[in-house]
């Protein structure tokens, strides 16, 4: 009896060591795979970040002024992409506004790091409303109305901006990626919470307030 029950507990331990060796290598094989696909996702998006953006339009970031001023500043493009801007920045915390925003504070928030999407009434609704669900979701981002754009939908950031075909528009990723918080940044790190917002009849108000 002893030499069976010797023998069962050789051959239970046998098993467990083959058990635990099998969920081991499972467990190291996941690791690895995973590993592997978070370091292609992050290529993927390297390569994304670094290729050219077409028909992108760029502005030198040492022309843009960045003085503080209480006085109206009248900016050589539409959306602008940077210049004198107001001490107060827009909330941009994926703040997505249903009226114009002052175009003061909005530059404000593209030199703390944030990507501005700017839409006209011929933008199609549904393109709006993918784009708002992307803004939202993404922090230093911020969308508005700007019905006097060239473009029906446009990305800017601090002198950089490009017209893009829809929501759907690969550039939009693109954009994204390379943009919000990005080397063009001159004040990263910088807040875009706590500035200004809209009330719900689209005044701006410090702090709180009302968005779409």
């Amino acid at each position: 009896m002893r030499r069976a029950e010797k023998s069962r507990e050789r051959r239970n331990k046998i098993v467990a060591l083959g058990v635990g060796g099998a969920v081991l290598a499972g467990l190291i094989g996941f690791g690895a795979y995973v590993f592997t696909k978070e370091s292609d996702q992050r290529k993927a998006e390297d390569a994304v970040a670094k290729a050219p953006i077409k028909n992108e339009k760029v502005w030198d970031a040492k022309k843009l002024g960045r003085t503080h001023v209480a006085k109206p500043v009248t900016y050589p493009m539409t959306p602008p992409v940077g210049g004198d801007h107001h001490q107060a920045w827009m909330n941009c915390q994926g703040d997505v506004y249903a009226k114009p925003v002052p175009d003061m504070n909005a530059v404000h928030s593209l030199e703390h790091g944030a990507v501005w999407v700017t839409y006209n009434d011929k933008a199609p609704k549904a393109d709006v409303d993918k784009l708002a669900a992307k803004v939202k979701k993404t922090q230093y981002s911020l969308m508005s109305p700007v019905r006097q754009q060239a473009g029906p939908i446009m990305l800017s950031a601090w002198g950089k901006q490009v017209t893009v075909d829809g929501a759907d528009d690969p550039r939009v990723n693109q954009f994204f990626t390379r943009y919000v918080m990005g080397p063009q940044t001159p004040e990263p790190g910088a807040a875009c919470s706590n500035g200004v917002t809209l009330d719900a009849a689209g005044a701006p108000v410090t702090g709180g307030g009302m968005q779409e």
